[in-house]
């Protein structure tokens, strides 16, 4: 286990109804399997010592001591092993029979669930032969073992790993308005268990999927779904083995139909933890006292076991570019470009502004303002004429980005103006007694800072509006001239990180064609640079973002992961260098994530008073919302965890 991945299997072994002794030899086959593999929580079928479809069976006590037995000899073929089994038995307590979950690890039961809802409509009627879950908790001697706590409310939590916390329902529970998995997620565990013998019908599989998925979203939880297969009874119904594996909303993995087998996935508890710090005090707090205490007092019984300390190979993929869906990017795209265009909507309509007043260096984040600002006149129905594109060669500028910079705007049909700022920028130079040829950083910010000055002067001239081009990942690294494009007065790109611009502005490149197409994708395809610096002998851009700071599909990922879930710099340098392997190796991803986090503490204090900007996902640095940080903050406990 690394960094909070809990391997878990969904398993679904080939059973016969009744026959105990064939069904314990291949679940105890199918938890070796499973921890060989590396699982650390291993889940059964509903009932699956026996088969869920006995019928008037469960009436013999016979079969019910079977199962008992069945249960130890699962002990005994497992004591040593550190994975924590559930698997679906009938348990009986003086004359009344539960559908119980029993939790087993190393050898011994750690605790008996039983089911709460029983159906008892349509081709279910499991009032006939078993009770509901009893009110009160109830200990048990079984199995050889004494005083085992057989109750609902039960959590399994992990003496080696904090936040592996673990509760079971079963089938039923989980259709039912108020499950136990809420009470259980509430009182702090992070990992559901389904035991399930759920039919198949046409579309239910579909239906079923939805509805683990929307539980695990809305628990943010893990849920692991084992469903009964082939072996049990055909005589009225089908079943299909669908198992599933659910984190926070998403499927990790999910089993094809009719085939029997072993299901895999990683859940990621320290991620559902960091999940649950954010929305705790709105979901969790209010009931998790009484919980707590219920679980923890001398009626409950808090179980705990250690887990494997092996370290296991990462299964789950991590796109390199989390922050740009591996589906309906068009669909995306359109939305985010609403709500940018919307916000700018409002700002314009508030203020009253005539116009809207934009610098257009030829790069992505002014092509992307230009396109916002251009969709919210037309949804105004105001004349395009009155968003002035304004672009000041100095002396970084090169003939590339300037020619892509009045192409644009021309296709774009707003009104251009070019103003020179060399010779304002050398008259400044002279009057603070900077000499040309010493091009440290005030030779580059006073260029950036001329502009801005410029663009707010004629805001103030055209009765307009200045709106930023910054965007989501500059603000992350600091990379913007303080009081300079740092500046405007309303920020149109400041949630969207660098990685998705270039789609965006792709996107609506595709939309828009003809001239508009051609200059979009030119500029989709010039290098990332503020254009500080003169440019080479031969014209070409001599300083590249890149160069200087790092991949931003790095910076992006590293950030994506840093704010979203909170994640240790440690954490984040394992998972990127999974999902960048052949690309970047350990030393390059531990470089630029080091140079991420010093630059992220070090210029907060330029995020600290950023002008108003629309948040378009769920990742934002505003000093307003989303991120509220001291500007002395010190990185040290970060970089020291990188150690």
């Amino acid at each position: 286990m690394q960094y909070g991945f809990i391997k878990v299997c969904a398993a679904t072994p080939e059973i016969k109804v009744a026959d105990v002794s064939f069904n314990t030899i291949k679940i105890i086959d199918a938890i070796k399997k499973s921890a060989d593999n590396g699982s650390q929580l291993t889940v059964f079928p509903e009932l699956c010592i026996c088969g869920y479809t006995c019928g008037d069976l469960f009436n013999q006590s016979a079969l019910i001591k079977a199962c008992e037995n069945a249960i130890i000899e699962i002990c005994k073929a497992t004591k040593g092993l550190k994975t924590l089994i559930f698997v679906g038995a009938p348990i009986e307590n003086f004359g009344k029979l539960y559908n119980c979950a029993v939790a087993i690890h190393n050898g011994a039961v750690l605790g008996i669930v039983p089911k709460t809802y029983l159906p008892n409509y349509g081709e279910f009627y499991e009032k006939r032969n078993f009770c509901s879950a009893p009110k009160a908790p109830l200990h048990v001697d079984l199995f050889g073992q004494y005083d085992i706590l057989l109750d609902t409310h039960i959590i399994f939590k992990a003496d080696n790993c904090e936040d592996f916390t673990v509760s079971a329902e079963i089938c039923e529970d989980l259709w039912a308005p108020l499950s136990p998995s809420v009470q259980h997620t509430q009182a702090g565990a992070n990992i559901i268990v389904n035991l399930s013998c759920s039919n198949e019908t046409a579309g239910k599989a579909e239906y079923r999927k939805n509805l683990v998925k929307m539980q695990s979203g809305k628990l943010i939880c893990g849920y692991v779904y084992s469903d009964a297969g082939e072996g049990e009874s055909s005589t009225d119904l089908t079943f299909a083995g669908h198992n599933l594996i659910a984190e926070n909303g998403a499927v990790l993995s999910e089993s094809k139909l009719f085939e029997n087998g072993l299901l895999y996935g990683e859940i990621d508890v320290e991620l559902l933890a960091a999940e649950r710090r954010k929305v705790a005090g709105t979901y969790f707090s209010d009931n998790i006292n009484d919980r707590t205490v219920g679980f923890c007092n001398d009626n409950y019984s808090l179980k705990r076991f250690e887990t494997n300390n092996e370290e296991n190979v990462l299964l789950r993929v991590f796109p390199q570019t989390p922050f740009i869906p591996s589906v309906g990017l068009n669909e995306r795209s359109e939305l985010i470009l609403k709500i940018q265009q919307k916000a700018l909507e409002k700002r314009l309509k508030h203020t009253n502004s005539k116009t809207a007043i934009i610098g257009v260096s030829g790069g992505l984040d002014s092509s992307l303002a230009l396109i916002v600002a251009v969709r919210a006149f037309k949804s105004l129905g105001k004349d395009l004429k009155d968003i002035i594109a304004v672009t000041m060669p100095c002396f970084g500028t090169t003939e590339k980005t300037k020619n892509n910079s009045l192409k644009l705007i021309k296709a774009m049909g707003v009104t251009a103006k070019i103003i020179p700022i060399s010779q304002t920028v050398k008259k400044h130079f002279k009057d603070i007694n900077h000499k040309e040829e010493n091009k440290n950083i005030t030779y580059e910010n006073a260029q950036a800072r001329v502009r801005t000055l410029v663009l707010m002067d004629l805001a103030n001239e055209y009765n307009g509006l200045v709106i930023g081009t910054g965007d989501l990942s500059e603000l992350a690294l600091g990379w913007a001239t303080y009081n300079g494009d740092h500046m405007s007065m309303y920020s149109v790109n400041c949630s969207v990180p660098k990685t998705l611009i270039r789609h965006l502005v792709a996107y609506e490149a595709e939309k828009l064609g003809g001239a508009c197409k051609n200059v979009l994708n030119a500029i989709v395809n010039t290098e990332i640079s503020p254009e500080l610096l003169p440019p080479t002998e031969s014209g070409d851009i001599a300083q590249k973002t890149e160069d200087i700071v790092g991949p931003y599909v790095l910076h992006d990922f590293f950030l994506y992961y840093a704010l979203k879930y909170g994640f240790s710099p440690e954490k984040i340098k394992y998972i990127a260098s999974s999902a960048f392997s052949g690309v970047y190796d350990q030393e390059t991803v531990e470089k630029w994530l080091k140079n991420f986090y010093k630059r992220f503490f070090a210029q907060q204090f330029k995020r600290s008073c950023l002008p108003d900007g629309v948040k378009v996902g769920s990742v934002s640095l505003s000093p307003r919302g989303d991120w509220r940080m001291p500007s002395d903050a010190v990185a040290s406990v970060f970089l020291d965890n990188l150690k």
